[in-house]
């Protein structure tokens, strides 16, 4: 099941979609700490 999964596009996309999904909320989260840190 997880070899079929593997080769369907639409799990890449998926994956794909969540992962920059997850990485944009780090950064954003990164960003925001490090303002805050500089104005104290």
């Amino acid at each position: 099941m997880l070899v079929s999964m593997l080769h369907d596009p639409v799990v890449w996309g998926s994956l794909l979609g969540i992962g920059l999904i997850i990485g944009l909320m780090g950064y954003y989260t990164y960003l925001i700490i490090h303002n805050t840190r500089d104005e104290e």
